[in-house]
């Protein structure tokens, strides 16, 4: 919508933090994507989010350990929860953003006075994601918000101009997929779920607290789930707890 013009003022860049656990189809859209923006698409990675969180590693003190930076679901007392510490937005998406927007603006260190203004394309049905950005260098804007622009509205903007229906930009182990997306990909990205079922048993055989790791909230093994396909059969995880920065 910018390099049509219909959002303004023109952007000077776009920023992809990869965490090079995407679909296949979500990388095949950027390669379209970035060939039809007058802006360059930066693409900025910590590393692989998937070997770091399944990777065992040994403390100064000699017991081995593996990080738990995904929202897992669990049991918390017995009851059904969800890992409390989640780093996987913050570490793999908004720190490699953060650091780039520093790099091509040239914001100072310590620098208080806003510099940038950061575009999030959340639509209405996400509205509750808005947040302040954490930098006081940095105010976030939501175009879609300021034109009341829903998914479904994109989606629809998108047809009229002639492009296909992008994919939904989010790691293929993310536990708030609805169960209409886990069937998406399990019937569609066959290869995508199944790296997503081999992620799950790797965090079980490396579970520190034999507490039982799982990537759906029934508590049941990925590969064995009975997924609905109604929409409102499932809390939206993603809208009510994801931080919004996945393909900013």
């Amino acid at each position: 919508m910018a390099a049509a013009g219909e959002i303004t003022p023109m952007p000077d860049a776009a920023i992809f933090a990869d965490t090079q656990a995407e679909p296949q189809s979500v990388y095949v859209w950027l390669d379209w994507l970035e060939k039809q923006l007058p802006f360059p698409v930066y693409r900025v990675s910590k590393g692989p989010l998937e070997s770091d969180m399944t990777q065992r590693r040994t403390a100064k003190d000699g017991h081995t350990y593996i990080k738990q930076g995904l929202p897992y679901f669990t049991k918390v007392d017995g009851k059904k929860g969800q890992v409390p510490r989640r780093q996987c937005t913050s570490d793999y998406k908004i720190a490699p953003i953060s650091k780039k927007v520093r790099e091509i603006t040239g914001i100072k260190r310590g620098q208080k006075t806003v510099g940038v203004v950061q575009w999030i394309g959340i639509s209405t049905n996400e509205a509750t994601r808005m947040k302040d950005s954490r930098e006081p260098w940095q105010q976030n804007r939501w175009p879609l918000i300021e034109l009341g622009m829903s998914r479904a509205d994109c989606l629809n903007w998108m047809k009229r101009n002639g492009y296909a229906e992008p994919p939904r930009s989010a790691c293929v182990f993310c536990p708030y997929h609805s169960d209409e997306e886990w069937k998406r990909l399990r019937d569609h990205e066959p290869q995508a779920f199944e790296r997503a079922v081999a992620f799950e048993r790797a965090v079980a055989t490396n579970d520190n607290h034999k507490t039982g790791l799982f990537l759906h909230p029934s508590l049941v093994p990925l590969d064995q789930v009975n997924f609905t396909a109604k929409k409102e059969a499932q809390i939206n995880l993603f809208e009510n707890e994801c931080e919004g920065m996945c393909g900013v």
